[in-house]
């Protein structure tokens, strides 16, 4: 799908044709839409190329012949249900988006391969206050500025699902819920990996090398970058947080199996003496006490009981039950 957008004295609104001061928006581009791109925009073929990677990372490319830039920066997207480990949490994952600068069409130009991403989303829609495609520059920051904020819900979503998910574990430490400890860890490691990528992305971005920067600017551009930092910042807690989380209980599990293995190991024993009792009692021993009486059978039950409280007392007085 490929719109075009263009901010006028009224408002922006959609254009039927890429003019000068337009914003171009191509959401998921089928093989035709990528080729008009290239034919009609005149589009670098190796900018399409990364721009439909869906695997490109965060980072900058410029051309010195034509004079066109290209900025790919990762974007928080919810994980699909079919792709989910565990479809009861919501999972995140990240997905590109590219930004071409077209200095000879004086335009801008986003490439998204997913249909619902937030920021393209809310400035198509017109959400965005003051948006305006004529400045390219301003509108790729306040994208970015987007983007950042939508780091920073998505952690706290996971943060929110982490905390409930920690309570239960609490009361009950079953599979099911370390799973979705699983999939927290998952979303936190792609955030912190594009996160990275990203911060380095928008340094090299205001160093003014790969697009222009205007004085008006810089606050935005700040703003950008204190957005990211602090998601970052987030990032690594909540990770830490997790990993700390996931080796407590790990320990819990640990020293609980034990106890098992202790109180197994201790009924074990005491059932093993009436075993060796009765044991005698079935063989051809002479002399055992209680052979020659009537009720003589009455004899092992007793010694066994005896021997049994007397074991149990022994083992709950040694260090073997502290």
């Amino acid at each position: 799908m490929i719109e075009c957008f263009k901010t006028m004295p009224d408002g922006t609104h959609i254009i039927d044709e890429p003019e000068k001061g337009c914003w171009v928006n191509v959401v998921n581009p089928t093989d035709e839409e990528a080729r008009w791109l290239i034919d009609t925009l005149r589009i670098e073929p190796e900018f399409v190329r990364s721009a439909l990677d869906d695997e490109e990372r965060s980072h900058t490319d410029f051309d010195d012949d034509t004079r066109q830039a290209l900025i790919i920066i990762d974007c928080p997207f919810v994980e699909e249900e079919h792709e989910a480990e565990d479809r009861t949490i919501v999972q995140y994952d990240t997905h590109p988006l590219s930004f071409i600068f077209l200095p000879e069409h004086d335009c801008i130009v986003t490439i998204s391969l997913k249909e619902d991403n937030e920021t393209i989303r809310a400035f198509s829609q017109g959400k965005i206050r003051q948006m305006n495609t004529r400045h390219r520059t301003r509108l790729l920051l306040q994208m970015l500025l987007h983007i950042s904020k939508r780091y920073i819900a998505c952690l706290r979503s996971i943060d929110r699902q982490f905390a409930a998910n920690e309570k239960v574990l609490r009361r009950s430490m079953s599979n099911k819920e370390l799973i979705k400890m699983l999939g927290f860890e998952k979303s936190l490691v792609y955030f912190s990996s594009s996160l990275k990528s990203v911060e380095s992305t928008i340094v090299r971005i205001s160093s003014g090398r790969v697009v222009r920067m205007y004085e008006d600017d810089h606050d935005l551009l700040d703003d950008v970058l204190i957005e990211i930092r602090q998601a970052t910042e987030m990032c690594t807690i909540s990770a830490s947080l997790l990993n700390g989380t996931m080796d407590t209980f790990g320990s819990i599990i640990s020293n609980n199996l034990n106890l098992t293995i202790r109180t197994l190991t201790i009924i074990t024993l005491v059932l093993a003496i009436p075993t060796i009792v009765f044991s005698f009692y079935g063989m051809n021993v002479l002399d055992l006490p209680g052979s020659d009486i009537a009720y003589g059978w009455a004899i092992p039950f007793i010694i066994s009981f005896v021997v049994c409280i007397l074991m149990t007392i022994f083992l709950f007085k040694s260090r073997f039950l502290k």
